[in-house]
């Protein structure tokens, strides 16, 4: 029988991505598998409804090389039948994608967002035009190589363990890369994808020292600081891994509050599956207030300090 074949060299996105595989599977009438390659854990994927996990012990897969993972997972999908591969559309997975697409001589979309079947077809939706719309796309022929955004499904609820493991004995030549040293990065642990609360600020901050109080507001909502590209792009006043939109990240909060941000569209793609959106900004004009559920017309250094005081009680 075809499969679905699911993997992401992040277990998380892994297991978000087996929410919409599943999903297929049952449209579709096929299996879903996975592959837990390096260091992935099998054993979370046999508790999500997996019916077969692939995995491999070769040395050449304890780091991630796109360029090694495109050659081991066009070796799984061989051994697994898979007609429909979904990777996680994360940095390294659109490098993935791009190159096991190039391997199998098959189609590939990366960055979609919601996957749906029509007339026996899976049609993704994604961003286009900079994400001024959103446009429906489908593989027509052969092998479909998918990269779903992160936070695109929902993971399944782990459950008693069945279905089975298959180990692959897979035949890698080396990467053409060499790693020499690694050295650690500065990283944001602020999961912004899955946040339910997202305060996001834009360039009508004044300086730095003016994020104490939008983190006070964030705080007292129980969610997490963003922002747009330039406040650290430009200004380097939050981490990168903050950055909502195009550029960024994308998600889908239950609340959303945009603090000075005019609406700019690359902009706006990150936030606008929000459950609520509310808009702060002192021009009436602005562009977020076509999308904001509530909007405030007034100075965010004076709602700001009311609505966190108001929160507090």
């Amino acid at each position: 029988m075809a499969a679905i074949l699911v993997f992401s060299e992040r277990d998380e996105v892994a297991f978000q991505l087996l929410g919409e595989a599943n999903k297929l599977g049952e449209q579709l009438g096929m299996e879903v598998a996975a592959a837990a390659l390096g260091l992935s854990d099998a054993d979370g994927f046999l508790s999500r409804g997996v019916s077969t996990v692939y995995t491999a012990k070769n040395e050449e897969l304890k780091d991630f090389e796109a360029s090694v993972y495109a050659q081991a997972l066009e070796q799984v999908a061989k051994q697994a039948d898979a007609a429909i591969i979904l990777l996680g559309s994360t940095r390294r997975g659109k490098e993935l994608a791009g190159r096991l697409a190039q391997k199998m001589k098959v189609g590939s979309l990366t960055d979609a967002g919601r996957l749906e079947v029509i007339d026996g077809r899976v049609v993704c939706s994604r961003n286009a035009f900079g994400g001024a719309t959103v446009a429906a796309q489908t593989i027509l022929e052969g092998i479909q190589v998918i990269a779903v955004s992160p936070s695109a499904g929902e993971a399944p609820a782990a459950a008693e363990p069945s279905g089975s493991v298959a180990e692959v004995a897979l035949v890698l030549e080396p990467a053409r890369i060499k790693k020499v040293a690694t050295a650690p990065k500065s990283q944001d642990s602020a999961n912004i994808e899955g946040a339910e609360v997202l305060v996001c600020v834009g360039k009508g901050l004044a300086g730095e020292a003016e994020l104490k109080m939008v983190d006070e507001l964030a705080q007292a909502l129980g969610g997490l600081v963003a922002c747009t590209k330039p406040l650290a792009t430009d200004e380097k006043w939050l981490p990168e891994e903050r950055i909502v939109g195009l550029s960024g990240k994308i998600g889908k909060p239950a609340l959303a509050i945009c603090l000075g941000i005019s609406g700019q569209v690359q902009f706006t793609v990150g936030i606008r599956d929000a459950g609520t959106i509310v808009a702060v900004n002192t021009d009436q004009n602005a562009f977020i207030f076509q999308m904001a559920d509530y909007g405030i017309v007034g100075d965010l250094h004076q709602v700001v300090p009311e609505l966190t005081a108001a929160l507090k009680g």
